[in-house]
């Protein structure tokens, strides 16, 4: 349990509300979600804003998990001088030109299929592992692939809130 509020927390409970929300859309889309986190200020500790993040995330609508994911590039082609994705999608970057080549493919397909990019939590994963998980949920029907992407998305948040209640950056 998190006994003490870490720096970026404290300035984030105390922030304008405007500063706040900016903060929040930086690390999740969904204007619902961070709503949510923003009304449920101030937070004692780290714990206290996952569980209110997860407790936001579980009730997001299909129309809130579009937008959500509408503020996610697709793996392997991370936005053009954001940090965040680059960061995050880091395992693609010594990618081999056929593995680039095979996601863009199999992005496509995806998207194609589920009508938006897919969606994981890609810190830490390597591009093939990236890859196989892209194939494996391919096959998913689409109300299951939703709920793999809200707990995907959950992660993401998750390790973007980190960042925000230790002081870095929102995202």
């Amino acid at each position: 349990m998190t006994s003490t509020s870490p720096p970026g927390l404290a300035r984030f409970n105390t922030a304008e509300a405007g500063a706040a929300r900016a903060a929040l859309h930086e690390v999740c889309a969904s204007t619902a979600w961070g709503s949510r986190i923003l009304d449920g200020r101030p937070y004692a500790g780290l714990d206290a804003l996952f569980a209110a993040s997860d407790a936001a995330m579980a009730g997001l609508t299909a129309a809130d998990l579009a937008e959500a994911m509408a503020g996610h590039p697709p793996i392997g082609r991370p936005k053009p001088g954001d940090p965040t994705s680059a960061r995050e999608q880091s395992g693609m970057s010594g990618a081999s030109d056929r593995l680039k080549a095979e996601m863009l493919e199999l992005n496509l397909a995806y998207q194609e299929k589920f009508g938006h990019v897919f969606l994981i939590c890609a810190t830490g994963l390597t591009g093939e592992q990236m890859r196989d998980a892209l194939r494996a949920r391919s096959g998913n029907a689409p109300e299951q692939e939703r709920e793999i992407v809200r707990r995907e998305l959950g992660k993401i948040n998750r390790i973007r809130l980190t960042r925000l209640a230790e002081g870095g950056a929102a995202a």
